[in-house]
């Protein structure tokens, strides 16, 4: 059975394949934000307005745009589990060592923000992560209501925005950046590093609240339902009854759900709708990206090359993650090539995946002989305060 499979170190197949499939996605999402200064503002890139074009937006904001990244947040608080299980084996105090491995990921993300893409999700997960840490004894039950119960209030203060924008009130954040905003971004973006640095701090300055007020409570809902499976450990001995209902509502009801949502991005109809579709998305995303883990879940016993194949760089992901960032960034900044706004839409799909299938090359070449990549064994000496045994010992 394929869930007493393991990677080397007792690791979990099943959770870095699905690691390694979210990072895919993210990717692919990450990449338009990457390489356009229109994206960044909330625009549509002017120069690409082929059929192609807008199939592919719309095919990433439907299929992919907000799941990905909540499925690396549940497997975020699925590994919290892991790590006090592991920390309860050795007799080390676990706070202690969950807040130094917090700060690095504070500190990495931070750097991130700053140096290649303001969208850094990684300072979002350390300050999450001290949430996590107060409810750590937390039940599972009562995770889930209470992942369940945050969700909802969010998607209604989203309607409940809609509805003021309706009646004629100012709505922070409901518009786009506008072309201007668009045009200064393209041009710092293709200057040097100093120009580079600036644009960051500026965007960051203009999502800060979109972190606090969204992403951030979006990001907690699924480390809660992660946290609460993990405690269930359900990814080791998955609920096989359970996952078919998952790609049922997944498929259904959180398609339809993100078909509304894409359509209330692409369709110019304003900010109200822009606001309903938020509030869908809150709902919907979720049972899509769900629907997706239980279909890997599914598949992978019987695909165990792609399991392989998934699992290398998910466990890798953070490094990972990172050299994504810095690959597009030399790609389309002032740091490389300054192809900001100058690549189509499928051009950069096609680039995410041959940038996936590098690092996943490169990835079981790294691991054939060492057990962490190098920014995982970074963050390993941050966390246990000491160096990490980097290479696998012969058995």
């Amino acid at each position: 059975m394929w869930t007493s499979a393991r990677a080397p170190g007792d690791r979990i197949t099943a959770v870095d394949a699905l690691r390694g499939f979210a990072l895919l996605g993210i990717l692919v999402v990450n990449i338009a934000f990457l390489g356009s200064g229109y994206r960044m503002a909330g625009l549509p890139e002017p120069g690409f307005d082929s059929t192609l074009d807008w199939g592919v937006r719309w095919f990433v904001t439907m299929f992919m745009e907000n799941k990905f990244y909540l499925l690396f947040s549940f497997l975020f608080g699925y590994s919290l589990t892991l790590q006090l299980d592991s920390a309860a084996r050795r007799g080390t105090a676990f706070s202690p060592m969950f807040l130094r491995r917090l700060a690095g990921l504070f500190l990495l993300g931070l750097a991130h923000a700053v140096l290649l893409f303001p969208g850094d999700i990684l300072a979002t997960y350390a300050m999450v992560g001290l949430v996590l840490l107060a409810l750590r004894k937390i039940q599972p039950r009562t995770a889930v209501v209470l992942a369940v119960t945050l969700t909802s209030l969010l998607a209604a203060a989203f309607a409940l925005a809609a509805v003021a924008a309706t009646l004629g009130f100012h709505v922070p954040g409901a518009g786009s950046g506008g072309v201007a905003e668009a045009l200064r971004a393209d041009m710092l973006l293709r200057g040097g590093p100093g120009k580079i640095i600036s644009e960051h701090l500026h965007e960051l300055s203009m999502i800060v609240v979109l972190r606090v007020l969204f992403q951030g409570p979006a990001v907690l809902s699924a480390c809660l339902l992660g946290l609460a499976l993990g405690k269930r450990g359900a990814l080791r001995e998955p609920n096989q009854a359970m996952l078919p209902t998952l790609q049922w509502l997944g498929f259904t009801v959180g398609v339809a759900g993100q078909a509304f949502h894409a359509y209330s991005a692409w369709s110019g109809s304003g900010a109200v709708l822009r606001l309903l579709g938020q509030s869908v998305d809150l709902v919907t995303a979720p049972l899509l990206a769900a629907a997706y883990a239980a279909t890997l879940l599914r598949l992978l016993p019987h695909l165990p090359r792609v399991a392989r194949l998934l699992a290398a760089p998910g466990r890798m992901a953070l490094t990972n993650y990172l050299g994504q960032s810095l690959i597009c960034s030399l790609i389309f900044t002032g740091y490389g090539l300054a192809l900001v706004d100058r690549v189509s839409p499928p051009a950069e799909v096609l680039i995410a995946m041959a940038v996936f299938a590098l690092q996943a090359v490169v990835s079981h070449w790294w691991l054939r002989g060492r057990r962490y990549g190098p920014v995982e064994w970074l963050l390993r000496a941050l966390t246990y305060w000491r160096i990490p045994t980097t290479r696998v010992q012969p058995s």
